[in-house]
């Protein structure tokens, strides 16, 4: 036998895949709440799905928030220029090594007598001359850049060293500005470098021609500078690849101290300062890329508080993966729809963020298509639509809520005392008599007839013999719900569980009760009929100042006169007293409620008695106006009345209109 094992879960167990009703009955409330179906999908994708089931884009901000906050609790930023310093002071110590082995060897060369005493004195000099100069270089680290750019070293691999640190801070410093041509950076020469200006003018004429407003021509850059910049098919693409490089170097600067920074811009004229002509270029395309695509707004400070170092290479690609995440975050905060979570690159989430954030990406764009393959929505264009089959969903889902408030003997079929012919097949048979539906029992006639006969066959059958099913009786009903679509319905937070009701209603009826008729009338200052496919995207623009019961009443009665035999009922649910009424085709409305108003619902309530209607009203406040008036009322009609709390509604509702359709007596208030 299989094993199972048992636990509490804790969000890393793995359950089994969504499927299109867990994804329907998540947006349910959403959906009915507000009646707008691109709200609810939004919300769906924001949260994801309950108890961690598929997290939403809520989850993946969250992570990466921790993830970049990781990032800067581990490294100390600072470090970046203490990496430079400790590789110009390793080219020092080179210098001075080599300085000092050169005087030894011309000593124990003057002692051997191959060098004479004057030459050793003169070299002895120019040792103690180059040693005075790097004793006095600058501390920091441009001017000790500037310095040694000017000095004539002794040491051979010094100035490999040295050259190799400039190659490696040019290649680091530009890259940012022509982040694609770093294998040309990291082998400049003089002709790279005057090409490299030439381009530069070639590219800053191009954004002075954008900033006056006119159009660049492009092409012919592209053409003799493209292989620099491969991707770039146009003007802006070429901007936004520079503006993002760009912005690294400005989120490295900006997250250093004053002093760090002041240094680090040092360094950089250090290293351009060489050639005035470029630098000058440099700090052009800064100034125009900045007029042109505001690429400062991107260069934002990061606070580093860690204590690991960072090589300057390395510095440069955490400020890319900065700025990778803020992106990402500017791309998930501004998801407003499925076309929007599509448009996010589920491989940078998978690099910045893991695998499984990747894997949950791929899950939240699959919500909307199981919507869609299910049946559940429709896609028109752009816009997407509810069908009929998700609105029967949704009525199911309610119903099932009110099931679940419900002991299971409280609840049944709405039958009545007697037995007889026509009505729904029972369960039970009976023998056959004259007149009986002919719905035969062929198990109990073949038995009977055996017990009379015995086993063997032929199996012969006679008239008394033949069983048939027992009927049920069932009375048919029409029924109007009258939703109150007051604005205190709303504020109050009445207006979901009405709609969720009705909803319940309908599929309770649809499922059990298919030959009942039931009608929508909905009421605040006018009253109008909504059909059930109307209800879960029913919102609050319908609704409207006043309570016109009156016009409820009316609506309800006309829809009802068109139903032949069966019960009538009107269930209204309410949190108010009448404030509005019909004078003709317009509505008078008062607050407090008017004695015209009170008197002319009531005249409509006794047309609906004459008619032989009954009115079950559904309170949900308990205000003494309110339940005068409805004591008035039931007084009239002989309905009921329920005070009743919006977390059980639906039970009032669904077992009133199983159990009470055919219950005549006196009107009477439930609490």
């Amino acid at each position: 036998m299989p094993l199972h094992r048992y636990s509490r879960w804790d969000g890393s167990q793995e359950l089994p895949d969504l499927d299109a009703d867990d994804v329907l009955s998540a947006m349910s409330d959403d959906l009915m709440s507000d009646g707008d179906l691109w709200n609810a999908l939004r919300r769906l994708l924001q949260r994801g799905m309950p108890r961690g089931r598929q997290p939403g884009v809520q989850d993946l901000l969250q992570r990466l928030r921790q993830r970049r906050q990781q990032r800067l609790d581990r490294f100390d930023l600072g470090s970046t220029l203490d990496d430079v310093k400790r590789r110009l002071d390793e080219v020092m110590q080179t210098e001075r090594e080599g300085i000092r082995q050169r005087l030894e060897e011309a000593r124990q060369a003057a002692e051997r007598g191959e060098v004479p005493d004057e030459a050793r004195r003169r070299l002895e000099h120019q040792a103690a001359e180059r040693q005075q100069r790097l004793d006095a270089m600058p501390e920091d680290p441009g001017g000790k850049i500037r310095a040694l750019q000017e000095y004539d070293f002794v040491e051979p691999e010094a100035r490999r060293k040295f050259d190799e640190l400039m190659k490696w801070l040019q290649e680091q410093m530009l890259r940012p500005f022509l982040n694609n041509m770093q294998q040309a950076i990291g082998n400049m020469t003089p002709e790279d470098m005057a090409r490299m200006r030439e381009m530069l003018r070639d590219l800053n004429r191009m954004l002075r021609e954008r900033a006056e407003g006119r159009e660049p021509d492009f092409e012919a850059f592209k053409q003799k500078w493209g292989q620099h910049f491969p991707g770039a098919n146009s003007l802006d693409e070429l901007l936004e690849q520079m503006k993002q490089q760009m912005a690294q170097l400005g989120s490295l600067l900006g997250s250093m101290s004053a002093e760090q920074r002041a240094q680090m811009q040092d360094m950089m004229r250090s290293l351009l300062g060489q050639d005035e002509g470029l630098e000058s270029a440099l700090a052009e395309l800064a100034m125009n890329l900045d007029q042109i695509a505001a690429f400062s707004e991107l260069m934002r400070r990061y606070d580093f508080r860690g204590e690991e170092s960072l090589g300057m290479d390395e510095a440069m690609r955490l400020m890319d993966e900065l700025q990778q995440m803020d992106a990402l975050e500017r791309q998930l905060r501004g998801v407003q729809s499925p076309a929007e979570l599509e448009a996010i690159d589920p491989e940078q989430l998978g690099n910045l963020l893991g695998e499984e954030s990747r894997r949950d990406l791929d899950r939240l764009r699959e919500l909307t298509r199981k919507l869609e393959e299910a049946g559940y929505l429709e896609r028109h264009g752009e816009e997407l639509t509810l069908t009929a089959r998700a609105i029967r969903k949704i009525g199911d889902r309610a119903l099932r809520e009110v099931f679940r408030h419900l002991a299971r003997d409280r609840f049944g079929r709405h039958e009545i005392e007697r037995r007889g012919g026509g009505g729904d097949r029972a369960d039970e048979s009976k023998l056959y008599e004259f007149g009986d539906p002919f719905l035969l029992d062929l198990r109990g006639t073949v038995m009977n007839a055996v017990r009379r006969e015995g086993p063997g066959t032929p199996v012969r059958l006679a008239p008394a013999d033949f069983e048939v099913y027992r009927t049920e009786l069932s009375t048919q009903a029409s029924t109007v719900v009258m939703l109150d679509l007051s604005r205190s319905m709303i504020n109050n937070g009445y207006f979901l569980p009405a709609k969720k009701v009705a909803l319940a209603l309908s599929a309770l009826i649809r499922g059990q009760f298919p030959r009942d008729a039931l009608h929508i009338v909905g009421f605040s200052l006018y009253a109008r009929e909504f059909a059930v496919d109307d209800l879960p995207t029913l919102s609050w623009s319908d609704a409207n100042i006043g309570t016109n019961m009156h016009a409820g009443f009316m609506l309800s009665r006309q829809l009802l006169g068109r139903s032949r035999g069966g019960n009538k009922q009107i269930l209204m649910i309410t949190d108010g007293e009448p404030t509005a009424h019909m004078e003709g085709d317009d509505a008078e409305f008062s607050y407090p409620p008017s004695r015209r108003t009170l008197q002319e619902t009531l005249k409509e309530v006794q047309r609906c008695t004459r008619e032989g209607i009954t009115i079950n009203t559904f309170m949900l406040e308990r205000s003494p106006s309110l339940t005068a008036f409805v004591e008035q009322m039931t007084a009239i009609n002989r309905g009921r009345a329920f005070f009743s709390g919006p977390e059980r509604l639906g039970e009032y509702v669904l077992v009133d209109y199983v159990r009470g359709k055919r219950r005549t007596g006196s009107g009477r208030t439930v609490r």
